[in-house]
């Protein structure tokens, strides 16, 4: 059955799926996947973690190059729209249809992937905080 409810709720029906076999779920890629970066976080000094944090911080925070391309390309077109449209239109339907499908077929694939990029800053930078706030509990 196909779900909109986004991979947190995947992951979620994957655990529920999979508890019978074991409950700390070793087995699960997607976990697996955390463990190796918590653990290599955990390897690394907190001075340095702290500036790993910082840099995360700047990229979860800074715009980055895909949402200024979505809001520039339109003005872009818009500046030379009198010249892309005779070319578009001169030679009939075919080149605006496959413009548009083109655009819009890259506008779709590179709002996902800023999303995502902003989803990992914020995971890395959970799990970073997490472990200073365990060494400073703990007094390392």
């Amino acid at each position: 059955m196909i779900s909109f409810r986004g991979d947190a709720h995947k992951i979620f029906l994957k655990l529920k799926k999979n508890a019978r076999k074991d409950r700390t779920f070793t087995h699960l890629k997607e976990m697996e996947e955390v463990r190796s970066i918590q653990s290599f976080y955990e390897g690394i000094d907190s001075q340095t973690l702290k500036i790993i944090y910082y840099r995360m911080l700047k990229e979860q925070n800074g715009s980055g190059i895909i949402p200024i391309l979505i809001t520039a390309i339109p003005w872009f077109l818009f500046l030379f729209s009198t010249q892309i449209q005779k070319f578009l239109f001169g030679r009939g339907y075919l080149y605006l249809i496959l413009f548009t499908i083109i655009y819009f077929f890259l506008l779709f694939f590179t709002v996902i992937l800023h999303f995502r990029e902003k989803a990992w800053a914020s995971f890395h930078i959970q799990m970073i905080c997490d472990i200073l706030e365990e060494r400073k509990k703990v007094g390392k």
